[in-house]
């Protein structure tokens, strides 16, 4: 009886190892994210978006009693497609002074005019992005997150995003891929001779 005991305790403990062996693969376990572990990626990057001013570009506004006010249902998605091109005066531009539009999804200096893209997570937007695409845009610099794509312009300030730890900027992609999904593709940088001069 005792050899029974014992042999059936050896065969338990075996084939509670051969299971737990089958299930990594002979590789360490990892932990999978939890339901509240992704809450608190979105949540956190949900901050971060807030935090760093990501609205003052990329969100269309409208004017309130404090001034511009994001517009909640445009939220991240960039200057709008069907407004007409703001102008600005290529003169102060050549003197190095930037100027933006009156909801700043718009901006002129030297380099031209640029115009704040999509965030949102609609396929237009930089929210369905692949993460390395996002982490390459930021780290970088590159549009879309492309290596062989242009530089991304002023005032996109890349180059303090870049600091960003690689968490930060996963929770940041997170928090996008859960916004509104908003259906819009802005202008590309223009430079002054390919838009009439404001007078």
């Amino acid at each position: 009886m005792r050899t029974f005991i014992l042999l059936a305790a050896y065969a338990t403990a075996t084939l509670c190892f051969s299971c737990d062996q089958a299930g990594s693969s002979g590789k360490p376990a990892t932990a999978q994210p939890t339901t509240t572990d992704a809450a608190t990626m979105v949540t956190r990057g949900e901050y971060l978006v807030t935090i760093s001013g990501c609205n003052d570009c990329h969100s269309p506004k409208k004017m309130g009693p404090n001034g511009p006010e994001v517009i909640p249902e445009t939220m991240l998605s960039g200057y709008p497609a069907n407004r007409p091109i703001s102008q600005f005066d290529s003169a102060l531009a050549q003197r190095g002074i930037a100027q933006f539009n009156e909801d700043m999804t718009a901006a002129a200096g030297p380099w031209g005019i640029s115009f704040a893209s999509n965030l949102t997570s609609d396929d237009s937007g930089a929210g369905s992005w692949p993460l390395e695409n996002f982490k390459n845009a930021l780290r970088h610099g590159k549009f879309k997150g492309m290596d062989a794509a242009r530089s991304l312009l002023p005032p996109m300030p890349w180059f303090n995003l870049a600091k960003l730890t690689d968490e930060d900027i996963q929770a940041i992609h997170a928090y996008l891929k859960t916004t509104r999904p908003v259906k819009n593709v802005a202008p590309a940088p223009a430079q002054f001779k390919d838009i009439p001069r404001k007078l």
